[in-house]
């Protein structure tokens, strides 16, 4: 990994469940989605790729972090991403939906919560094995509100 994430003084799990908090506040607002992605760049996002990609995101770090603090290489990355749209990515996004994420995005909050808090301060700046520290893969996590921010908040649409 190149282009380590900058860190400043807020605790990592903190940093993660607030960007988790912002892209469920969002979320509230998607069952108004009209059916058309939402382009930003080169991809597009629609309310179920942005949901996808938070927790897939969430869940390969940890899988990470869990690697590497067992001495384990962890597993290569072979996650398709942003790059692809899948059908259900396409469905309407619906208040069951909305409570599906809410419980999928919160339990893995408290996941990152309780594995980050076990961590030392020294634990937290070094790296075992190769790669960012895990201050620094949590910091990463906290953009994952990309994803999130790339659809929007739908009540402000007109």
């Amino acid at each position: 990994m190149t282009d380590a994430p900058p860190t400043d003084d807020r605790e990592p799990a903190r940093v993660v469940t607030e960007m988790i908090d912002h892209v469920l506040r969002l979320a509230a607002t998607w069952t108004a989605w009209d059916g058309r992605p939402v382009p930003s760049g080169d991809r597009i996002y629609t309310p179920h790729k942005a949901i996808r990609r938070v927790a897939d995101h969430l869940v390969d770090h940890l899988a990470e972090v869990e690697d590497r603090l067992a001495g384990r290489v962890p597993l290569p990355d072979h996650w398709h991403g942003s790059m692809i749209t899948t059908a259900a990515d396409l469905a309407p996004f619906t208040g069951q939906d909305l409570d599906e994420a809410r419980s999928r995005l919160t339990r893995l909050a408290r996941i990152w919560t309780a594995r980050l808090e076990a961590l030392t301060p020294d634990q937290l700046d070094r790296s075992p094995g190769a790669g960012w520290t895990l201050r620094q893969i949590a910091f990463h996590l906290g953009g994952s509100d990309y994803y999130a921010d790339a659809v929007g908040d739908l009540s402000l649409r007109t």
